[in-house]
């Protein structure tokens, strides 16, 4: 498992009135959330890097407005959606 370090100023950890824990857990999530929406990293290795369980992290996915499901053509959803 890969680790970096991101240098943030105290001042914006006392403006937005977080803790160094939570702006860890912030982060984390936000590169899990990039990996997964441009990079197209996988369910399972974004959640292990938000540390969150798979289900966990396809309801934060819910959340941010972002479908687990990638479809290319409307046909494709309705064919989908009619096998469900």
């Amino acid at each position: 498992m890969c680790q970096i370090a991101v240098k943030i100023p105290e001042e914006v950890l006392y403006d937005t009135h977080m803790t160094t824990v939570q702006v860890n857990d912030y982060a984390r999530k936000l590169i899990a959330l990039d990996y997964y929406t441009r990079h197209h990293v996988s369910i399972g290795y974004c959640a292990q890097i938000a540390e969150m369980t798979e289900e966990d992290f396809i309801k934060f996915l819910g959340q941010n407005n972002i479908s687990i499901f990638q479809f290319d053509d409307e046909n494709e959803f309705l064919e989908e959606l009619k096998n469900a």
